[in-house]
């Protein structure tokens, strides 16, 4: 299996779309060139060729008249073709090799769909120039671009046989990076639709607005976000950390703003002080934005569940209130 990719300056779409091919044909030869005939020899030509053809291996967005975009209108470059046709198929691979999973082919293309939406659609904006920088314009895009030869590097290598394998190496080098990326986002997505069940079924307390967890790495919060409107907090058991954490409920995701907070007081408090503004023995800390707080035992977390809601029902009084 022969996969050639562009010759000369790399870019995140390219090394992605050969990553993701890599994956499912592992070991395959992959070359860098622009020479026609070894192009058109080759079983997958990637962001090189202008041709756009998924039954023959071809996945070129630079020819005149190309305009693929997805429904959204996020225009397609080479790591979207390519996971566009292999996306769910590379998905299913990842997650029986790293969770011991074999995905469904439905549960296959939704996390497909959720990867292309968070990380390859960003890779397409980025190499078309439409995608807005990371702050401090260090964006992935920008990480993988550092794994080019430098001017310092054309320096010392010149042209020839040793600087093209020194460029293939490290575009080899910014593969691997990406395909680390993509194991994890596979893997935390598949622990997250193993987990569902779970968290449906964890103890509901306090009249349904505490739930308990016994492993605070389950991820919880769209489960609970979505289908539990009445959970104010989430007490969760730390194994690694033979501890007890009080979360907040976020309001939505990757939000700081939660459904109610830990009570002011303890904002900022660790183990003594906390210990004795909350009354808690073994309350360890409190994290200064109230979302989180720490605890050595259940009860003291069951403690400071009651505690923290006592607080939602006084500001509830209050605002109800006003004097």
């Amino acid at each position: 299996m022969v996969i050639v990719t562009h010759s000369g300056k790399f870019h995140a779409d390219d090394a992605w779309a050969v990553a993701t091919l890599n994956v499912l044909f592992p070991g395959c030869e992959i070359i860098r060139t622009r020479d026609p005939a070894v192009i058109a020899a080759a079983d997958f030509a990637v962001d090189v060729g202008d041709i756009w053809d998924p039954a023959s291996g071809r996945f070129d967005h630079h020819q005149k008249g190309f305009s693929v975009a997805r429904p959204t209108g996020v225009p397609y470059a080479s790591a979207g073709l390519v996971w566009r046709e292999y996306g769910a198929r590379c998905v299913a691979a990842l997650a029986a090799a790293h969770t011991g999973h074999q995905l469904p082919e439905d549960k296959a293309r939704e996390i497909a769909y959720a990867i292309d939406a968070d990380i390859v659609q960003y890779l397409d904006l980025s190499d078309v120039g439409a995608a807005k920088s990371a702050p401090g314009g260090y964006g992935l895009s920008a990480v993988i671009s550092g794994f080019n030869p430098n001017w310092l590097d054309e320096q010392r290598l010149g042209y020839g046989d040793a600087a093209d394998a020194y460029r293939l190496s490290q575009f080899r080098c910014a593969m691997a990076l990406l395909t680390d990326v993509l194991v994890n986002g596979v893997k935390y997505r598949v622990g997250a639709l193993l987990a569902l069940e779970q968290v449906r079924q964890a103890e509901v307390l306090e009249g349904g607005k505490v739930l308990f967890l016994k492993n605070s790495a389950l991820p919880w919060s769209q489960v609970v976000r979505k289908e539990m409107p009445k959970v104010l907090f989430v007490i969760s058991h730390s194994i690694a950390e033979q501890r007890y954490l009080l979360h907040t409920v976020p309001i939505s995701a990757g939000s700081f703003k939660a459904r109610a907070d830990l009570p002011a007081a303890w904002a900022g408090l660790r183990d003594a002080e906390l210990a004795a503004v909350s009354g808690v023995p073994d309350a360890t800390f409190c994290h200064n934005g109230r979302f989180i707080a720490a605890v050595k035992s259940y009860e003291g977390a069951r403690a400071m569940a009651l505690l923290a809601l006592k607080a939602v029902e006084e500001d509830l009084r209050q605002a109800s209130n006003p004097p």
